[in-house]
């Protein structure tokens, strides 16, 4: 009885929303689906649900509210890590897809109430982890950017033996650079096209808010302004390489403990193959006794 009223209820909402869809004219799923694969940068498609979560976050959007501060914080961190939403809508996201996670809760009432705790907590999991979503891209996209820029400031020093042209030098540099920093060098290299070398190099350490980048970002500016320059990128070469030795070294301690789990897997085996032979040998023996 129970679950044929569960089945009702399943079916008279999606007749209500069939029908809603139709008054207020929303698009189908296709639709939405091609228009948020429209312009991605990588090869993976959105799902259906994505496409329906989006659609609603979309509309929920208009009715939430942000102080300036944060939603201009909010805009440049996602405008930094590559994401296409206002704060908004990006915000109003992930209160959806935690809603939706929390809706699960009426079926687990009627059906297996000791499940519903379980519900909650996915759904605030999933809504605390949707909202730094921008911040941990955002936090990827520095740490590659950051791996590159000792090599980038040792070229900088040795271009300015020979060239103090900024543009140029952030041009070459761009062909071999990594995709994280050979985009960020497309955008500032537009920009300074666009207008003043100072202001596209400050827009451009603003976007990523890192203290390295911020350093090269310095001497930069120093020698479009008549410094040398060329100490400076010696002494931020020489501190930059001593960063990246230390971040080596931390993802070298990272490396024992899995390696750990192999060898005692591995271990495990060949007491396991011994264990094995000695069996089939004390077997043997006892056959041959009787």
């Amino acid at each position: 009885m129970i679950f044929l009223l569960f089945l009702f209820a399943v079916l008279l909402s999606l007749g209500f929303f069939f029908v809603l869809a139709d008054v207020l004219k929303l698009p189908t799923v296709k639709t939405a689906k091609a228009v948020m694969n429209a312009g991605r940068k990588d090869k993976k498609l959105s799902r259906t649900a994505d496409a329906l979560l989006l659609d609603m976050a979309i509309r929920l959007s208009k009715f939430i509210y942000m102080d300036e501060y944060k939603k201009s914080r909010l805009k440049n961190i996602l405008k930094a890590a590559g994401i296409q939403m206002t704060p908004e809508t990006y915000a109003a996201y992930a209160y959806v897809k935690a809603v939706a996670i929390l809706l699960g809760v009426i079926p687990c009432l009627l059906i297996l109430p000791l499940l519903t705790p379980v519900v909650v907590f996915l759904a605030v999991t999933v809504y605390f982890k949707e909202i730094r979503r921008a911040d941990e891209c955002l936090e990827a996209k520095r740490d590659m950017i950051e791996s590159e820029l000792p090599r980038f400031v040792a070229t900088i020093e040795q271009e300015l033996k020979s060239s103090r042209d900024v543009l140029s030098i952030l041009e070459n540099f761009k062909k071999n650079a990594g995709p994280a920093l050979a985009g960020e060098l497309d955008i500032v290299c537009a920009d300074m096209r666009s207008s003043s070398y100072e202001a596209a190099l400050t827009r451009f350490e603003a976007r990523l808010n890192s203290p390295q980048l911020s350093d090269v970002v310095r001497g930069l500016i120093g020698v479009l302004r008549g410094d040398d320059g060329a100490v400076y990128f010696q002494m931020i070469a020489h501190d930059f390489k001593l960063l990246e030795l230390q971040r080596l070294k931390k993802q070298a301690q990272k490396i024992p403990p899995k390696i750990r789990i192999f060898s005692f897997l591995m271990l495990m085996c060949f007491l396991l193959t011994y264990l094995v032979i000695m069996a089939l040998e004390i077997i043997k023996s006892l056959g041959g006794m009787f």
